[in-house]
């Protein structure tokens, strides 16, 4: 089996539009949820949101790439992955180094869909003219924004990939898959470079709506946004809907070495599996998440006494917080409580198809900087959440591998592990 490498990582998340902005937010414990902006939310059940601010589509992606269709999200997942890409030095790469069908692209993202604006408008003038077959049209290119594989073509133009190509949809679990699947291609030899990772952005009012209809969101912070995620808090009541993307760059690691790239982490183990459980809610024994999380560890070939850090899934939710500390437990047993976990979701809120980006993202910035990011908004943990959350303040500490988990609606669970560079074979 061939190796894999990261050698870059790019981001737009609600705590910064590149990487480094968002590694600093992380560290220092500063949120990104505030007021939603998409849409007038007065009247809403949720007012709040994790939204990305700030971002220039026209500063962040070159124009060689393509701006004209890519939706609102596919520029965060273009510019995230132009900045991978970019750092890597795969923008000028030749030809010589890594052969076009040696490179590909694998994403996780919410499935293409129109606008619900437009649905309405047809309705209303439908009922307004009496004609049943009234239509607004929408000129192609319009239409184009709308297909979940347009940032992947532009993803694959700019990095001149002919190669492995995969838009994965699995809700939360998308970059966790994406990122999986990129590693098994290179593992396997059916590619040596692959720009991975997530998209998404679930901050329409039909999101909002259908999320705190199913009672998924926290309603009672919109006055106090700052404090709205609070993963593992006794007061959690709700996931904070978030927006965003991440993006790396795997290689495999003798043809990374060969060319001089800068290894951040090496991708060790990938497991995945489902609950067939309820769509909604995570298996109060953990089950699933503990089948996913032990066959990354087996597939990487570690005892939970190699890893350090735990970078959880962490939603806020009062089922999936108390589901993934049972699992935590019971896969590590009395390593547990050695470990430290980790809540970026807590800042960032949830990133949903990029929400496994991010933790990789921290995952290579603990490494790195030998710095925890803190788990914020936990006060108080409730019976049974007993694990060293890292609350309020980053911790310094050395991490040589670490376990990140994304679990998903519909019961998808996906588990990563990676570790810092190494020399050994």
């Amino acid at each position: 089996m061939k190796r894999a490498v990261i050698t870059a990582v790019g981001a737009v998340t609600p705590l910064g539009n590149d990487a480094e902005t968002t590694w600093q937010g992380l560290a220092t414990g500063r949120g990104g949820v505030g007021r939603l902006t998409t849409f007038d939310a007065e009247g809403f059940p949720v007012r709040i949101a994790a939204q990305v601010k700030d971002f220039d589509a026209a500063r962040a992606i070159p124009k060689h790439i393509g701006r004209k269709h890519l939706s609102r999200v596919g520029q965060f997942g273009v510019a995230a992955a132009w900045e991978a890409v970019r750092k890597a030095g795969l923008d000028t790469l030749a030809e010589d180094v890594y052969g076009a069908g040696e490179r590909g692209v694998a994403m996780g993202a919410s499935v293409g869909r129109p606008e619900l604006q437009v649905l309405l408008d047809i309705g209303h003038l439908r009922a307004g003219t009496g004609n049943p077959d009234a239509f607004i049209c929408r000129p192609p290119a319009v239409t184009l924004t709308d297909d979940q594989n347009v940032p992947l073509a532009a993803m694959a133009r700019m990095l001149g990939a002919t190669g492995p190509m995969m838009g994965i949809s699995t809700a939360c679990s998308g970059s966790g898959h994406a990122i999986g699947e990129a590693f098994r291609a290179i593992q396997e030899g059916d590619a040596k470079v692959m720009l991975a990772g997530g998209y998404d952005s679930l901050t329409t009012w039909l999101d909002l709506l259908g999320f705190s209809l199913l009672g998924a969101l926290t309603d009672r912070h919109n006055d106090d946004p700052a404090h709205a995620s609070r993963p593992f808090d006794a007061d959690r009541t709700g996931f904070v809907v978030g927006e965003g993307a991440v993006a790396v760059v795997l290689e495999e690691r003798e043809a990374a070495l060969e060319r001089g790239a800068t290894v951040l982490a090496e991708v060790l183990g990938y497991g995945s599996t489902l609950n067939a459980w309820r769509i909604t809610d995570s298996p109060p024994d953990g089950s699933g998440a503990i089948q996913a999380m032990e066959g990354a560890l087996l597939d990487a070939g570690l005892g939970t006494d190699a890893i350090q850090l735990v970078v959880a899934h962490g939603t806020s939710t009062h089922g999936n917080d108390q589901s993934e500390t049972v699992a935590i437990k019971k896969v590590f047993g009395t390593d547990a409580h050695k470990l430290v976990v980790t809540a970026p979701k807590s800042m960032a809120g949830h990133l949903t198809s990029a929400s496994l980006g991010l933790g990789v993202l921290a995952a290579i910035g603990a490494m790195r900087h030998s710095l925890v990011p803190p788990t914020v908004n936990l006060e108080r943990t409730a019976p049974g959440l007993d694990l060293d959350y890292v609350p309020h303040t980053a911790r310094q500490m050395p991490v040589g591998a670490a376990l990140i988990n994304a679990f998903a609606f519909g019961g998808s669970n996906t588990s990563i592990v990676i570790g810092a560079p190494r020399e050994d074979a």
